[in-house]
């Protein structure tokens, strides 16, 4: 049962070991552009079965496409046209190189000319530009040395790539958006390998979610526009955030300038089910000459519900045409942007055409919150004007293409006059992969809620009054109004001479304080006013603190409510029956997370809120969709072929080592069903390993030189394993008397190694058989043992993992009790009686020293 994951990893996996040294960027032309010439082949057999009512495997339906276009002709191809706007010929069909393929008659020559043929039939048609040269030279050179040296080579790379793509129903994966999110995954895949050539056509996928959400959820989007669209991964991500009815509706524009960017914007869109006609694309610049414009109003251009824009940053030069002030986009602001820098020129193109009830989120470098000049004047200009609506602060290494920090705006044109600018500082808010810093989930979640709901946190979030901006000089850089909290408790002084704790700095444990207030105050004594010590040991204290009443009684509560929350997605997950209704259900199981953990205070909202996140990452996305083709008991009581990878280089390849279920681990029915026999298996090891201590200390004896050990038993020790050899031990015992000591340590060993020998192979006989009971158990699990399972398998570990948060903050607050109870355990008295001691002692070392001639 294949998935969307499968297919995933499928695909990348067959690019990095096809595309040996090409460059990733380039590559990924060849290899999305023939993946995307395999849907079309698929919707026309797809259209012509649909119309002629042919039927048969595929081959049968190539053959019956073939027979009827040597009988219709024109009619046929007229007749497939109408219903796609486009179509593809049987002889140049992407099945059609898979016959040629394995009949041994495949020419590269074929594949140019189909695609050639492809670009010619669509150029015929005035109303289908969206088709029109996305398989251009500029795109697919098939003559790319790169592709290979001669003819042969890159007839043999370009064979291997069409059958990477070759069991792969390209229609049926559009349903539900596995073909547009594989897709989606492989541009993201090769903008992580193309390094900084990955800005001309991706924004990572975290950066995306942000804008993404924010415009979605406060705005009514019926149409949508990205100036600089490069791959239309930020339009996609919108469309995915809104009702399926909305997205019927939507009308997607976009503008890119790299012509074979452009075409892969359009194939991403085609691929996700949007309809040509739903979707506007042009290969332009962007700043050179406007567009989209309104016929009926010139200097006004298309406005759009919601505009979102990830532009080259700081593009030098941008001003290519000799653009005025006087042009309608930059009338606004009253100046051009420099020369020298063309941030805000996007800025002012996108804002352009914001409509007034509209949303546009825009990344930029930092930098345009705080220069000066002329950007100075237009960002003075906005504030006046009252577009800038927020500002939020993201991390540094975000983007493969660059290492600044980056700043997402958020442009509105219906604000109300008092309406405060908010500002976000999410710039701490990440994990590092390897070089990269990443948005985690709960990252996400945490800005998209503080944009909605417009709050202040300390450190985090500040609501920026008119005043405010204007006492800064229209400076936006969010240092000036979010300071960073000090994390830091700061030193006391009489603290260090005297010793003690002070009072005040123990008052700012609040989770401590609110919580087990009396078990603290009971572990202190006063020991001068305002300062006290602590009468017991932190880690005694921690134990008292998590068994104290209060908190068992949250813990209590909390374990109910998540059983209660479990059982409601427990049912809800096995009854799951189309892949359309799975990603709604996890955006419904992370809200109700954060709505259940509010409810307590001191429990992170937005860590609950990853621990759901990870889990339908790690877990329940690709369970649910393999329940969504099938349903729970079947798929529960199907298993797959082990398909592990072997070798390396020539001799790498695929088989089967065995079987594992679709949904139910074979690890988790091993554990839960076969207990007696995992126990029995763990005394057989637990026997084994007893016998390798022996055996490892008669070997570390006879290592030991003129020892009794050595001397009998050195001439019988493998030195390169660290072992005694068999064959040796029973040589010497042929040598020696019985009832010597020597024969009763040889034959010890001897005894050693054969009992040794015979139980690793029955644990590996046992372990063999186990393995292949539970391959057999699989398909034949009862719907009970599926329920154990799989509730064990998602909610296993989930009661615990929230229960968890609530002793979090109470021992990040131990930790510091612990930590300020060390810093002030050595005052000055302390300090001037160790410096005396140690005085003491060296007058004595300098009385004892003998000074010689």
């Amino acid at each position: 049962m294949i998935t969307s994951d499968d297919i995933k990893r499928r695909l990348w996996d067959g690019a990095n070991d096809l595309r040996g040294s090409m460059d990733a960027s380039r590559y990924k032309d060849y290899m999305l552009g023939l993946m995307f010439y395999k849907f079309l082949s698929d919707k026309t057999l797809e259209t012509f079965v649909k119309t002629s009512g042919a039927k048969g495997n595929e081959q049968e339906i190539v053959q019956a496409y073939e027979e009827a276009y040597a009988s219709y002709g024109d009619n046929l191809i007229n007749m497939i046209q109408n219903v796609l706007g486009y179509y593809v010929l049987p002889k140049h069909l992407y099945q059609t190189w898979l016959k040629d393929i394995r009949e041994g008659t495949f020419e590269l020559e074929k594949v140019t000319e189909s695609l050639q043929s492809f670009e010619r039939t669509v150029a015929t048609t005035g109303d289908i530009d969206d088709f029109k040269g996305l398989f251009s030279s500029s795109t697919i050179d098939l003559t790319d040395t790169a592709l290979g040296s001669n003819l042969n080579a890159r007839s043999k790379n370009i064979r291997k790539l069409i059958e990477l793509f070759a069991d792969l129903n390209m229609v049926a994966l559009q349903k539900g958006d596995v073909l547009g999110d594989a897709y989606e995954y492989l541009i993201g895949q090769f903008a992580m390998e193309s390094g900084k050539k990955a800005g001309e056509f991706y924004t990572p996928r975290q950066v995306s979610e942000v804008m993404a959400q924010i415009v979605a959820k406060t705005t009514k989007v019926k149409s949508i526009y990205d100036p600089t669209v490069g791959s239309g991964s930020l339009l996609l991500t919108v469309s995915r955030y809104l009702t399926e009815d909305n997205r019927k509706d939507l009308h997607y524009y976009g503008q890119e300038k790299n012509t074979a960017t452009y075409n892969l914007t359009r194939m991403n869109l085609l691929l996700h089910g949007v309809r040509p006609e739903k979707m506007t694309v042009k290969n332009g610049d962007t700043l050179g000459q406007d567009w989209p414009e309104d016929p009926e109003r010139p200097n006004e251009g298309v406005q759009f519900d919601a505009v979102v824009m990830n532009p080259p940053y700081s593009v030098k030069n941008w001003n290519q045409e000799d653009l005025k002030v006087t042009d309608p986009r930059f009338e606004i602001a009253g100046v051009l942007p420099p020369d020298s820098k063309g941030d805000y020129a996007f800025l002012l193109h996108g804002l352009f055409h914001l409509g007034q009830e509209g949303t546009m989120a825009i990344v930029l470098p930092h930098g345009v919150l705080f220069r000066g000049g002329a950007e100075g004047e237009i960002r003075k200009r906005l504030l006046e004007k009252n577009y800038i609506d927020t500002v939020i602060g993201l991390p540094d290494k975000l983007f493969t293409n660059t290492g600044i920090p980056v700043t997402v705006l958020i442009l509105k044109k219906n604000r109300k006059l008092d309406d405060p600018v908010l500002m976000i500082d999410a710039s701490k808010s990440f994990v590092k992969e390897g070089k990269q810093n990443v948005l985690q989930e709960k990252d996400i979640a945490k800005i998209v809620d503080t944009y909605i709901e417009r709050t202040s946190e300390p450190g985090y979030s500040y609501k920026a009054t008119k005043k405010d901006i204007i006492e800064n000089e229209y400076n936006l850089n969010i240092p000036r109004y979010i300071e960073a909290v000090e994390e830091d408790i700061a030193h006391d002084v009489d603290a260090h001479l005297y010793g003690g704790i002070p009072l005040s700095q123990i008052n700012t444990l609040t989770v401590l304080h609110d919580m087990t207030k009396d078990v603290l105050y009971n572990a202190l004594t006063e020991v001068r006013p305002g300062y006290v010590e602590l009468t017991q040991s932190v880690e005694d204290l921690t134990e008292k603190v998590l068994t104290d009443e209060n908190v068992q009684k949250q813990i209590n509560s909390l374990t109910e409510v998540t059983k209660v929350y479990m059982d409601t997605y427990w049912e809800k997950l096995k009854t799951v029956a189309d892949v359309n209704d799975i990603e709604p259900l996890k955006e419904e199981m992370l809200s109700e997370i954060k709505q259940l953990l509010k409810q307590f205070n001191h429990v992170s909202t937005y860590d609950g809120y990853q621990i759901i996140a990870e889990l339908w990452g790690n877990t329940l996305s690709q369970d649910s969709e393999k329940i969504a083709i099938s349903d729970f008991y079947t798929v529960g009581k199907t298993r797959e072929a082990n398909m592990v990878t072997k070798g390396s280089g020539k001799t790498k390849r695929t088989e089967q080592d065995g079987w594992v279920g679709a949904i139910v681990p074979n690890e988790l029915i091993l554990k839960e069903l076969y207990t007696e026999e995992l126990h029995d298996a763990e005394t057989q090891k637990e026997a084994l390993a007893a016998i390798n201590d022996e055996i490892n200390e008669l070997v570390e004896a006879a290592k030991v030189e003129e020892s009794d050990e050595s001397q009998i038993l050195g001439d019988t020790l493998n030195a390169r394993e660290d072992d005694f050899t068999l064959s040796a031990i029973k040589a010497e015992l042929k040598k020696v008397a019985k009832d010597t000591d020597e024969y009763v340590l040889l034959d010890k060993v001897k005894k050693l190694l054969d009992e040794r020998s015979s139980l690793t192979k029955a644990i590996r006989e046992k372990e063999k058989a186990l393995t292949e009971q539970v391959e057999e158990r699989i398909e034949n699990l009862s719907n009970e043992e599926i329920d154990q399972l799989m509730y064990k398998k998602w909610f296993g570990q989930l009661t615990g993992d929230i229960t968890k948060l609530v002793e979090v903050p109470l021992k990040n607050e131990l930790d510091t009790l612990k930590e300020l109870k060390e810093r002030y355990a050595d005052t000055l008295e302390t300090i001037e009686k160790e410096s005396k001691s140690l005085e003491e002692q060296f007058e004595a070392m300098l009385q004892e020293l003998v000074v010689t001639e």
